[in-house]
């Protein structure tokens, strides 16, 4: 739940994380994730507006996602907006969720147009060129497995739980990444992507030594994932004439990305940013903006009926 004044000011920003309760399944179980959603995001919205010091009277637009996403989970927070909506006799509107990653760039500083957009969580991996806000042309995506998910299965083979991107981060500084050369698929080919043959690497590597250090094995699978998106990323936003790639999205956070990232495009005279962490991971805060940009500029609103979308496509 968040709260935004105006364009862009987030005044409230409220998230409860559900990662313990999937732990132990070793991903995000459908059932159990929409029940939660249904418990906590009453007393969530309670939270945000006393953070945001705002009654639900001076509320002027409610906004919330409506796909991609599992379907349970975006029915609740669908119906909660639509009413909310209904009952302040404010406009609604429904937001792309990965539109709405891409606007957590737009609480930072000020952004020229186009960029490059790297999209890496644990549902997808896309690279897009962004002409302007709400203007996308998708250049490639993930074939099977995204970045993020091939993170968590990895954790799951190896015993460290989900959701496994941060655990696998910090361990994999205690290693080398040079200590085992895993596959970099589709590396030199086109901006799609594909981390089950690296992910199946892995797992045949892990399971074929008795003797070896997770944190080298970790270390080096890490890096075969950050240096595909850091050479696609690269290479799209030249050919794209793409001065700025935004990175996006909960491997965003990743600090050997972040480096990475960095300093290639330093070196191919380009500039590369991130979100503040609070924003790269799944929030309101982004959905938020979007909302209110695409309301206060284009006029948008949905319709009341507006359903659940699980495999709405962006642009």
């Amino acid at each position: 739940m968040a709260v935004i004044e105006g364009r862009d000011k987030i005044i409230a920003n409220q998230i409860f994380s559900q990662e313990k309760l999937h732990e132990k399944y070793g991903g995000v179980v459908p059932e159990i994730a929409s029940r939660n959603h249904l418990k906590k995001i009453s007393p969530l919205l309670e939270e945000a507006l006393a953070e945001a010091e705002v009654g639900m009277g001076e509320v002027d637009l409610v906004v919330s996602t409506y796909g991609p996403g599992l379907v349970g989970p975006l029915l609740v927070g669908l119906s909660l907006g639509k009413s909310l909506a209904y009952s302040l006799e404010v406009p609604f509107l429904g937001v792309n969720h990965l539109e709405g990653h891409i606007f957590a760039h737009l609480s930072g500083e000020e952004t020229s147009f186009p960029f490059l957009a790297l999209l890496v969580s644990g549902g997808h991996t896309s690279l897009i060129l962004v002409e302007d806000w709400g203007d996308y042309r998708k250049l490639g995506g993930t074939r099977d497995d995204a970045a993020g998910e091939a993170f968590d299965k990895v954790g799951y083979m190896t015993g460290l739980g989900y959701p496994a991107g941060p655990k696998i981060d910090r361990l994999s500084r205690e290693g080398s990444p040079e200590a085992v050369d895993f596959p970099r698929p589709m590396i030199e080919k086109g901006y799609d992507f594909s981390f089950a043959g690296l992910k199946t690497a892995f797992k045949l590597q892990f399971e074929s030594e008795e003797e070896q250090r997770l944190p080298d094995l970790l270390a080096s699978f890490q890096e075969a994932v950050v240096d595909t998106l850091v050479t696609k990323a690269i290479r799209a936003a030249k050919e794209q004439n793409c001065s700025t790639i935004s990175a996006m999205g909960g491997v965003s956070a990743n600090s050997r990305l972040r480096e990475r990232l960095l300093a290639q495009a330093k070196k191919e005279g380009l500039e590369a940013n991130f979100p503040p962490l609070e924003l790269c991971t799944d929030n309101a805060a982004m959905i938020g903006l979007c909302g209110a940009f695409r309301h206060r500029e284009f006029g948008d609103t949905s319709p009341l009926s507006l359903g659940p979308d699980p495999s709405l496509k962006l642009g």
